[in-house]
């Protein structure tokens, strides 16, 4: 079983090359970072955990940068993406960041994407969130041409440029891992990106129908990493392996360096017969 965290790094938490650092030490497989651009003041889109929504989603570094620093003071932990928003992103650039880190981190690096909730967020950079999913579409198959094409061209309704080149290439061929957020309504995307699935469940119970709604659907051996989040200890994480889910992401607090280091050496307690 691999187990890792996934958290808000912010300007009131532990800094990323510590956190991740502080990880490696203690076994964990990964750390996987949330990314939001601003909240808007008004926003009226309810938040999916209910009531407000909480300071640290406020405040949250970008992620590519966070997870550079991470990655520069490590050797083997895996950092990724929990996740980015793509409506939000040019592909152009995305693609770059995400070449320019899986090379840094030697290959280290996995991309978990989505479509975003926060409605307001998403029309602020320009995009319509009624056609979001679209446009997460035509932007990660922008992005797959350039990581794989040495003149990339892509012509659609909300991507459009003639050949470029684009370097540098990824490292990991033909690119990172690819992760899918999301439920069931991500599943036909997951299928035609031949991706992965990046799971919110409570348990492994809760996830196994789910898993074999997806992987009727698509015709790859879809790779699944689990946010895990209900109760943690190690019997529920190990149960994931009877449903083929062998890497599982804790949510981590986002607390200042001497409360977090506590907290993981609590989890490396009760996880050290897993990792």
């Amino acid at each position: 079983m691999r187990v890792g965290v996934l958290t808000f790094v912010t300007d009131e938490g532990i800094g990323p090359a510590e956190l991740g650092a502080a990880l490696e030490e203690r076994g964990f497989e990964s750390l996987f970072v949330a990314e939001h651009t601003h909240i808007p003041v008004n926003a009226k889109t309810p938040y999916p955990g209910g009531g407000p929504i909480p300071p640290k989603y406020y405040r949250p570094l970008d992620p590519f940068v966070a997870l550079t620093a991470a990655a520069g003071a490590t050797e083997k932990l895996v950092v990724g993406t929990g996740i980015a928003l793509v409506p939000q992103r040019d592909p152009i650039l995305t693609a770059k960041e995400v070449a320019s880190l899986d090379l840094v981190s030697q290959g280290r690096f996995h991309f978990g994407v989505g479509v975003g909730w926060l409605r307001e967020e998403i029309a602020n950079h320009g995009v319509d969130p009624a056609v979001r999913g679209r446009v997460v579409d035509e932007r990660l198959r922008a992005m797959i041409a350039i990581w794989t094409q040495e003149q990339a061209e892509f012509h659609g309704e909300f991507v459009d440029f003639d050949p470029i080149y684009c370097w540098p290439k990824p490292v990991t061929q033909p690119y990172p891992p690819l992760y899918l957020g999301g439920g069931p309504a991500s599943f036909k995307r997951i299928a035609r990106l031949g991706a992965g699935w990046l799971a919110m469940s409570p348990s492994a119970n809760a996830l196994s129908g789910q898993l074999n709604e997806l992987r009727a659907l698509a015709d790859h051996d879809v790779p699944v990493i689990n946010i895990h989040s209900g109760q943690h200890s190690a019997k529920d994480l190990e149960r994931y392996l009877d449903v083929g889910v062998g890497h599982v992401l804790i949510e981590l607090p986002t607390e200042p360096r001497d409360e977090t280091l506590r907290r993981l050496d609590q989890l490396r307690t009760e996880f050290s017969r897993l990792t």
